[in-house]
């Protein structure tokens, strides 16, 4: 019996090494990426099917932001809070942050 496992998977790989700060918690974290179709085979991607638009993301807060800088609807976590402080997610409805105990604004 033979068993073929194999698909489309997305990758994302960072375009450039130079970093942005992020708007959002303020981090120099923010790098140009794109996220690639690589078809597998038994989880191993051996050749790219379709090439993704860049965008930015953060790699603190998740945030992801189009060319121009504004959000985009990429992979990520767009929409969400983060602290100030510290840089990590928050809920919607949370007055202070539980990491680090600072008013989240």
């Amino acid at each position: 019996m033979f068993f073929f496992i194999g698909g489309v998977q997305p990758k994302s790989r960072v375009l450039g090494e130079e970093s942005r700060i992020c708007p959002v918690c303020g981090r120099p974290a923010v790098r140009r990426q794109r996220t690639d179709h690589y078809l597998s085979l038994f989880f191993i991607p051996l050749f790219p099917v379709k090439k993704g638009v860049p965008y930015y993301a953060c790699g603190r807060c998740g945030a992801v932001f189009d060319e121009d800088g504004g959000p985009a609807a990429g992979p990520g976590r767009t929409g969400q809070r983060v602290c100030r402080s510290c840089g990590r997610r928050l809920e919607s409805d949370f007055v202070y942050c539980p990491y680090c105990g600072s008013p989240a604004g």
